[in-house]
């Protein structure tokens, strides 16, 4: 079988890192949209995020044959309290003009079971969380339907264009 690669991408720069603190009760997501919205910040990179949790709400892929994929996110896990907040790492995205962060990662709960996933906007309220985002230039870091998966994909799109730059070999 021959290899194939297929990329979409842009190539820009990064801009200003914001250091940062969420405080207890404040949702995970939305505390990182508020962060980007009063700094002025349309995209990042969110390459430092761990704390704890009050409880956690996340998807995770599962087998499924009627996915264009054969693989969609599941039911929605929700873990009760408290909860060590691992590792995240993601992309503060947009979609139709409203942020849309793509954020997973990994979770214990208080017996040291391990979890992990794609996290959901209002269903992670934390203790406290430390984070570190990177404001991307140069491109948009969109999140739209994707013909071919069926689901929301991440597209870069340089500025001044339209679509993202392909790469197929």
């Amino acid at each position: 079988m021959k290899k194939q690669t297929r990329i979409q991408y842009a190539a820009g720069s990064l801009g200003r890192s914001i250091a940062a603190r969420l405080l207890p009760g404040t949702d995970l997501l939305t505390g990182i949209e508020e962060l980007c919205r009063e700094n002025g910040i349309s995209y990042a990179q969110i390459s430092t995020c761990f704390g704890s949790l009050q409880q956690s709400g996340y998807y995770y892929l599962v087998p499924d044959s009627s996915a264009n994929l054969g693989a969609s996110y599941g039911e929605l896990q929700e873990v009760a309290g408290p909860i060590e907040f691992l590792n995240g790492t993601g992309l503060v995205c947009k979609r139709a003009q409203e942020f849309d962060i793509h954020l997973h990662g990994t979770i214990a709960d208080q017996n040291g079971s391990v979890f992990g996933g794609h996290f959901v906007k209002g269903k992670n309220p934390v203790y406290t969380v430390d984070l570190m985002l990177t404001e991307v230039l140069g491109m948009s870091l969109t999140r739209a339907h994707d013909e071919e998966s069926g689901v929301n994909q991440l597209y870069p799109v340089p500025y001044g264009n339209n679509k993202p730059q392909q790469l197929d070999s």
